[in-house]
């Protein structure tokens, strides 16, 4: 395997050399070191923590002409100490993307193969960067820009497990067994419109052991707008159709708004709301707001209490604010939120106090040099009784998480043939 990747890569480079426009090739490594000590969950009584530095390894190629361009990133993602000193195999090491795009015109383009996917704030579709391995999909889209404020995309996903030459069930490892979607995104003036419509497919096996694929909508508009020092933006999305036979009925809205005090200081508010499902309540239907392949990470919290990996059956409300400081190579950002459950939770017969508790996120980063930056920050949860029964553990123990990452991303080759 290893030579033939080689083979391929010298080959590709002869080609590029002889014919492309374009040929770039680029790397980038991330260690990261994490102190855990209640993270995504309150931590029991008495545990302890734990300490570990994982790892982001790419390789990266672009080749670009004037009908052409092609991806590939090889990635390797681990955790310090998991293989041998003396290990042959490494385990570790995927495709992150494999995509060609073909330019049919000034307007029409084709992009198909292995991608990450990335639409307005990264809220139902993102690439999840912070995870070390970050979020590639396997799929099609068609993109069409009529003029520079105007663009819309149309996107087709169909996964499987094998080539088997019978229907076999699909694992879902993906998430879903297939997707399509229209993104529209249009400027006018100050003001941003975003509109998606995504269906999800979602296979398994009936009641008399058929197998089905059942299609749920997320269905809704982003605007945004950008004035002087200010800006604002809000959504509202709504998810209908069925999963597994049981429907879907739930809903999200969010606002948000910024404000530049200074060149180097910005300030800004925001509310967000996924619905959720009453403990009590005995009907099937499924409430909860899946915010899907959006980065997770990046809403509710640095330290993942909410959506990431999804789960969180009664919802969210989310009250938050952001501080931030730039300049010059050195940046600073402090972002309290104040969580509240958006359906009520019980412990037994008793109805809990909707409030889940406040987390305060605080980051500092330093560029040392163009290809090389240093991030490190802080998070702190403060429970409460409901968020115990909600994800367990012990509000009273000191819920933290700590960590500090370099990140090397060299440009290492670059060739133009005109």
């Amino acid at each position: 395997m290893k030579h033939l990747f080689l083979t391929f890569v010298f080959a590709v480079g002869f080609a590029v050399s002889m014919f492309a426009q374009q040929f770039g090739m680029s790397a980038e490594i991330r260690p990261r070191y994490e102190t855990k000590h209640g993270y995504k969950s309150l931590l029991a009584t008495n545990a302890d923590g734990s300490n570990f530095i994982s790892q982001r390894t790419r390789l990266n190629f672009d080749f670009k002409n004037e009908k052409l361009k092609i991806r590939l990133s090889m990635q390797n993602v681990r955790v310090w100490g998991d293989v041998s000193t003396l290990s042959a195999n490494d385990n570790a090491n995927s495709l992150h993307e494999a995509w060609a795009e073909v330019n049919l015109n000034s307007k029409l383009s084709l992009k198909l193969g292995r991608q990450e996917i990335v639409y307005d704030d990264h809220r139902i579709f993102g690439n999840v960067g912070w995870a070390q391995q970050a979020r590639s999909h396997d799929a099609f889209i068609f993109k069409y820009l009529p003029n520079k404020n105007n663009r819309l995309d149309v996107g087709f996903a169909l996964n499987s497990d094998s080539q088997a030459g019978v229907d076999n069930l699909y694992s879902n490892v993906a998430g879903y067994k297939t997707f399509q979607y229209a993104w529209y995104h249009g400027k006018f003036n100050q003001l941003g419109l975003s509109f998606l419509l995504l269906n999800t497919g979602i296979e398994y096996l009936d009641t008399a052991s058929d197998q089905k694929v059942d299609y749920f909508q997320t269905i809704g508009p982003r605007f945004t707008y950008k004035k002087d020092k200010l800006n604002a933006n809000a959504a509202l999305y709504f998810q209908t159709g069925k999963v597994t036979d049981i429907k879907v009925n739930a809903m999200y809205y969010a606002a948000n708004l910024g404000y530049k005090v200074s060149d180097v200081f910005k300030i800004g508010v925001g509310y967000e709301y996924l619905s959720g499902k009453d403990m009590d309540d005995t009907n099937a239907d499924i409430n909860t707001f899946a915010p899907l392949f959006g980065t997770n990470h990046k809403f509710n919290g640095w330290m993942d209490y909410f959506y990431v990996g999804f789960g969180n059956a009664t919802g969210l409300q989310d009250i938050n604010a952001t501080f931030a400081y730039n300049k010059n190579k050195f940046s600073a950002k402090l972002i309290p939120h104040l969580f509240s459950a958006a359906a009520n939770v019980y412990n037994g017969s008793d109805k809990m106090d909707a409030n889940l508790g406040t987390e305060i996120d605080f980051t500092l980063g330093y560029k040392i040099a163009k290809d090389i930056k240093l991030n490190a920050g802080y998070s702190k949860m403060m429970g409460t009784d409901t968020m115990e029964v909600i994800k367990g553990g012990d509000k009273d123990e000191n819920s933290s998480w700590a960590w500090i990452m370099f990140t090397f991303k060299p440009n290492l080759f670059k060739h133009t043939v005109k």
